[in-house]
């Protein structure tokens, strides 16, 4: 029996390079006879004519199956979108713009095949992205590290492969704001780094990720999978009570030893606006907290399905 590789691709902005990336799948497949393959594309609402591509891609290929959402949801959610539907053994996560070079698949394959992870991912040497969307994936990395205890080596790619049980384990979280990397590293720390050269995109184009993006990713990851910014904003509370509490006994020590010293209202002022500075990052961080917390109580949607196309769907399924 043959083993099969699901294939999951979230499409934004992608429709002159996911029919290139689709091509490229089923060729590598096709290159193993032990291998059989499903490809799940998630249409994110992109505002291109993406979803008119995967809807002939479908028409003429029954393992390529289409999820198209009714409203933009976001990369890592059309990412979990896809899992939902996927069936296959082994999990493969693709980008849609070619950069994701699927023809070194085997090598992140054999790993998990061989039971020496659970999850394997690609490591570029380069980074083919411009400055600021480096700059971005390099902030969510050290932030990554710093709340999630990630080794500060460990860089999550979108091109990975992963055993059926860990994406099991992934989808069961259904709340708003998903956060890949987190979700991962809590089912898993048997993970590999297979290093490969990234390509370039297929139609020349900047990535459709943008900084606005970076930021909103970065924020999930910040508040979605640990209480560290809030110990954090508690040690702050005393450093900043320490350090006024020092200054008062330096004032009045000073004070007692040189009675014809003025005081100082700039310093006054500097401390006032130091503290006040402190007191309201903290509050916004606690409010951020405690937002997320009532969008999740009100069942907000991880994702919403506007139509699906070769799926076990049959309300939502297009015919």
């Amino acid at each position: 029996m043959k083993t099969l590789l699901s294939f999951v691709i979230p499409c934004y902005r992608s429709e002159l390079t996911i029919e290139k990336v689709v091509d490229e799948i089923i060729s590598t497949v096709s290159q193993r006879e032990e291998y059989d393959y499903e490809i799940v594309c998630v249409n994110d609402c992109s505002p291109d004519g993406v979803y008119a591509v995967l809807q002939g891609l479908a028409e003429q290929n029954s393992k390529i199956k289409v999820i198209d959402f009714a409203k933009n949801m976001g990369k890592h959610a059309a990412v979990l979108a896809g899992f939902s539907y996927a069936k296959g053994e082994y999990i493969v996560n693709v980008d849609d713009d070619y950069q994701c070079p699927v023809n070194e698949l085997w090598r992140l394959v054999e790993p998990v095949e061989r039971d020496e992870c659970d999850f394997a991912t690609a490591n570029y040497y380069q980074k083919k992205q411009s400055f600021v969307k480096n700059m971005g994936s390099n902030v969510n990395l050290m932030m990554s590290s710093i709340m999630l205890g990630k080794p500060k080596s460990l860089r999550f790619e979108n091109f990975s492969v992963m055993k059926r049980f860990v994406m099991e384990e992934i989808i069961k979280y259904d709340k708003p704001f998903p956060y890949l990397e987190g979700l991962i590293y809590r089912v898993t720390k048997r993970i590999a780094v297979v290093q490969m050269e990234e390509r370039g995109r297929a139609d020349g184009k900047a990535t459709g990720f943008t900084l606005k993006k970076s930021l909103s990713l970065w924020m999930n990851g910040f508040t979605a999978f640990s209480v560290k910014p809030l110990r954090l904003s508690t040690f702050m509370g005393f450093l900043s009570a320490f350090i006024g509490f020092a200054m008062g006994v330096f004032a009045v020590v000073r004070k007692i030893l040189n009675p014809r010293i003025l005081s100082g209202y700039t310093s006054v002022i500097a401390v006032l606006l130091f503290v006040g500075g402190i007191i309201m990052i903290m509050l916004g961080l606690i409010g951020e907290y405690v937002g997320r917390i009532y969008i999740c109580l009100n069942n907000t949607p991880q994702y919403v399905v506007k139509r699906t196309i070769n799926t076990e769907d049959k309300n939502n399924t297009e015919q």
